[in-house]
């Protein structure tokens, strides 16, 4: 994995194997202008997809493919991923443009993607502590500049009407991952969690909206400008769709809850020493961008979205068990799932006492 504020370089050994002859011969037939010869390398981040970089003496392109082996039904669409980038390309929110798609398990086993590869910094570091200190409120604001476009678009508008299912967001999605971590028994189960799963169909607030959401709207799935705080892609749409645009938000703004060690967060850190804007003043600044007063019921909206983190996390820790998982990092994150548990029965435990 890179260091923080590194670019996108962190590529590395090739941890699951690519058919380099297949995969040659079908980039020289479906995208435009590719010549070899022909390197590879696997990225080392990506926990469900694996994606590799692929370079060549004149260009440098992204491949995500969706794992081999035995996976849970619908995870891990790397074409639907290819759908929803296709479709954003002309909007204001930025993405890879994408170069080409195979549906033909002949070629590499499994579904794959490829896509331009936007040079730039990944910030691992929600701190971004490797720019100046009176520059980072800008990259947050540029962050919150993103997800309030994207949560202003409409969906049919862009030709993603269809993309999931209006309404009911949160009894589907409490729903969906709640039987992914209760139906997975080698991963085991969490007594926090098992809490957690219990109460969140009790506390769904009653508003409802639809928007196309990201789902892991992180600063390590951005790729910023070399110099400027700037964002050139958003990355890891694997779990994109239609939903509540403030569960998409608040997932996002976890970065303000989240230990540095699990994903990219400043752990209840103050952020007005860091150069960062507080969690209340960055909630204000989406609130204006989108066209909102406030926003009711914050609490159940980060509780749930530790919630889905954690139920994220269970389903690393059954890829390890299996021997599948893609990410050099993946047995970490395993880990660290009953902290994380833990941190979403906290979430909970504030709603509650509200």
């Amino acid at each position: 994995m890179p260091t923080e504020a590194d670019s996108n370089e962190g590529a590395g050994v090739i941890r699951t194997a690519v058919d380099e002859a297949a995969l040659l011969a079908w980039l020289h037939t479906n995208v435009a202008g590719f010549a070899g010869p022909l390197t590879i390398d696997q990225f080392n981040g990506g926990q469900s997809n694996p994606t590799y970089r692929l370079s060549t003496p004149a260009a440098r392109y992204v491949l995500r493919r969706k794992p081999p082996g035995a996976i849970l039904k619908g995870a891990h669409d790397v074409l639907r991923e290819a759908r929803v980038l296709s479709a954003l390309e002309p909007t204001p929110v930025p993405v890879p443009r994408i170069l080409g798609t195979c549906n033909d398990p002949a070629v590499l086993g499994s579904d794959f993607v490829v896509m331009e590869m936007v040079e730039g910094r990944i910030f691992w570091d929600a701190a971004f502590s490797q720019v100046p200190r009176d520059e980072r409120g800008r990259y947050y604001d540029a962050m919150n500049a993103v997800i309030a476009a994207m949560h202003s678009l409409d969906p049919q508008a862009v030709g993603l009407g269809d993309f999931g299912r209006a309404g009911n967001y949160f009894e589907r999605q409490i729903g969906r991952w709640s039987q992914q971590y209760l139906a997975d028994d080698l991963a085991g189960r969490d007594p926090d969690m098992d809490a957690v799963v219990e109460w969140l169909p009790t506390a769904i607030p009653p508003d409802d909206e639809t928007r196309l959401v990201h789902g892991d709207f992180r600063c390590d799935n951005m790729i910023f400008h070399p110099t400027e705080p700037r964002i050139l892609a958003v990355l890891d749409w694997e779990l994109s769709t239609l939903g509540h645009p403030l569960a998409d938000f608040a997932y996002h703004a976890m970065m303000y809850r989240m230990p540095s060690d699990i994903v990219a967060g400043l752990g209840g850190a103050d952020p007005v020493p860091l150069g960062l804007p507080t969690e209340e003043d960055y909630i204000t600044a989406y609130c204006r961008r989108t066209g909102r007063e406030s926003i009711a019921d914050w609490n159940f909206y980060m509780a749930f979205s530790f919630f889905r983190l954690a139920a994220i996390f269970h389903g690393i820790k059954g890829r390890v068990l299996r021997g599948n998982a893609s990410s050099a990092n993946a047995r970490e994150r395993a880990e660290a799932f009953p902290r994380l548990a833990r941190l979403a029965r906290e979430a909970m435990d504030r709603c509650m006492a509200r």
